[in-house]
């Protein structure tokens, strides 16, 4: 996943939240299951995206030594 398109994530995330709330109040019966588990799929995206985002800003990487001619 590209990192760019979390925001995209987030407002499919949003219209979710939206949607499952109007299907409950509309009684649309077997809807809100299906919104429910694309708004988990979507939220799961979010979240390895920031996981992968907090690992690599606390990546640490070795510093190699300059390479020096055997005295």
């Amino acid at each position: 996943m590209n990192p760019a398109e979390r925001p995209h994530l987030e407002e499919i995330r949003n219209n979710l939240h939206a949607r499952i709330t109007e299907a409950e109040r509309e009684g649309w019966l077997d809807e809100p299951e299906g919104l429910h588990v694309s708004l988990t799929t979507a939220e799961e995206k979010i979240a390895q995206l920031d996981a992968r985002r907090k690992r690599h800003e606390t990546s640490v990487f070795p510093r190699i030594p300059p390479n020096r001619p055997d005295r």
